[in-house]
């Protein structure tokens, strides 16, 4: 999961670039990124909005030839190391919009440390990257950073949030496969009262049961993979996928934790960490609460809870 984590943005962060910028911005952005010349963060969740997007106070008004912004973020990984952002602002207030998702710009621009404090967070796992605040303050982005039309920014970032889920459903899978990897090897190795533990159902069961959950799990990630390589709509299978995958795969990293016994609380056998990290995919970019939210509404047309 933390390696995995390192290459993030360029698998599914520009996706909203690559699409609604002018071929001279895909020019000009895209290839630093892909050398690995320049490192992006995604510069979006803030501090006391969470998921309600469109409640960003993170403010950028218009002037001569770009725009000034001030506000804070927060969670952003990678503002340590890196020279730019995906950054999503108000630039036309809230109460002066028909519609909520209106009046958000999307910039991709420098990270000037100037004008922007980056503060670390200090968190339980998923060490290999770095968690930050951000509090800008007068920055400057020039109009030519402005990604597609003003005020359309949020339409824009889903671009980015549907292969988000998919690639994080997809990462799941995997800490899940190697917690039973390595529950399943000890339970054929440990040997309690003259026989492997792997031979009590007790330890079988749970085991086998978290397998075929997690390759359930998988076939709806892949699903949703493929409808969005082929370019059709997969909100709902991206959602489904990444609620089914960080379940089942919590499921499965806290089963082999159990199997392990008190060796599961030592780092030396890593599962430990299997369980920490698996938090991530659990939590976030979206709560399973509002994956089920989501999919209440959409799919079963139940009226909105929030």
């Amino acid at each position: 999961m933390t390696g995995a984590s390192s290459v993030h943005m360029p698998v599914f962060g520009l996706k909203p670039v690559s699409i609604f910028g002018t071929e001279e911005q895909r020019q000009r952005m895209l290839p630093p990124v892909i050398s690995g010349q320049d490192k992006v963060c995604f510069a979006v969740t803030e501090p006391n909005t969470g998921l309600d997007t469109t409640k960003l106070k993170t403010r950028a008004e218009k002037v001569s030839g770009g725009y000034r912004v001030n506000g804070e973020k927060i969670w952003i990984s990678t503002a340590q190391v890196a020279n730019k952002m995906l950054l999503l602002a108000r630039t036309t207030p809230l109460d002066q919009v028909t519609k909520k998702t209106e009046g958000l710009s999307l910039f991709y621009t420098d990270l000037d440390r100037a004008k922007i404090e980056v503060r670390e967070i200090k968190k339980m796992g998923r060490h290999a990257v770095d968690s930050n605040m951000l509090f800008i303050s007068d920055l400057f982005i020039p109009e030519t950073d402005r990604i597609g039309e003003e005020g359309q920014g949020f339409k824009m970032i889903l671009q980015g949030l549907n292969p988000e889920r998919i690639l994080i459903a997809g990462e799941a899978i995997g800490l899940g496969r190697a917690a039973i990897t390595k529950a399943s090897r000890y339970a054929q190795e440990r040997v309690v009262f003259d026989r492997p533990i792997g031979m009590n159902q007790g330890i079988a069961h749970p085991l086998a049961k978290c397998w075929a959950q997690l390759e359930a799990a998988n076939l709806m990630v892949m699903k949703a993979a493929s409808l969005f390589d082929a370019g059709h709509d997969c909100g709902v299978e991206a959602n489904a996928a990444k609620y089914l995958a960080a379940e089942t795969a919590f499921e499965a990293c806290h089963t082999a934790m159990l199997t392990l016994g008190g060796m599961g609380y030592a780092q030396e056998y890593h599962v430990e960490r299997y369980l920490r990290e698996v938090l991530i995919p659990r939590t976030a970019p979206v709560s399973p609460h509002m994956i089920l939210n989501f999919i209440a509404e959409r799919v079963l047309g139940l009226p909105k809870s929030y």
